[in-house]
């Protein structure tokens, strides 16, 4: 399909995203389609700071689109978060509710089912990890704890992680425990590391799929 004519389009803030989220999704039993006609395009958009008002005006005038969605991380502040996005989206639509619903924005404007979703839930700080960390089977959990605490540690010791890229280091290091060790993020849902059908998971994936129609 040619660029301009997805009618269902998802902009993300990288790679990671671009990867996980298709597995997340066919692994809660929708086909994903093919690598050049997939159910919903997604489209990295190399950071959050790229996600501005001039790129949601120019996709939301885009020939044949029904639905665009937007994910981003909450970082350190998820209000601060959904503030600046809600800027930038005003624009184009003026209409956009002053809070984002826990369970993700889904409205409708010019035709256009358009949606937004804060990882990791609407609510908390975080990022895409930090939503991954929801889908760690349950007979994990005191691996997982014990993973946070080595993490801790290693902060304790010298290493070079930033704080903000906390959450980063917890899944890391849980994954790099697991068989085989250190599978990528959207390796670990392929191979079922990290449970895609975990109820944490299930608020994300019911958006998705309310908000494309599947």
């Amino acid at each position: 399909m040619a660029k301009g004519y997805e009618p269902k389009k998802l902009l993300v803030e990288g790679t990671d995203d671009l990867r996980v989220i298709p597995e997340l999704i066919e692994n809660n039993g929708i086909p994903w389609g093919k690598k050049n006609k997939p159910i919903v395009f997604i489209q990295d958009c190399g950071g959050y700071e790229n996600i501005n008002a001039e790129l949601i005006s120019t996709e939301l005038q885009a020939s044949g689109l029904t639905n665009l969605g937007i994910i981003i991380d909450a970082d350190e502040d998820a209000s601060a978060r959904w503030t600046s996005i809600r800027n930038a989206c005003l624009q184009s639509i003026p209409t956009i509710p002053q809070q984002i619903p826990q369970t993700g924005l889904i409205i409708s404007t010019n035709g256009i089912k358009f949606g937004i979703w804060i990882m990791p839930d609407n609510l908390m700080r975080g990022m895409l990890e930090t939503f991954l960390a929801y889908m760690i089977p349950d007979e994990s959990e005191p691996l997982w704890q014990y993973a946070q605490e080595v993490v801790a540690e290693a902060k304790n010791r010298g290493a070079l992680f930033i704080d903000p890229h906390v959450d980063k280091a917890h899944i890391y290091t849980w994954l790099a425990w697991q068989h085989p060790p250190g599978r990528q993020l959207h390796d670990a849902i392929k191979q079922r590391i990290l449970n895609p059908i975990h109820p944490n998971a299930q608020i994300f994936v019911n958006w998705f799929k309310t908000l494309y129609d599947l």
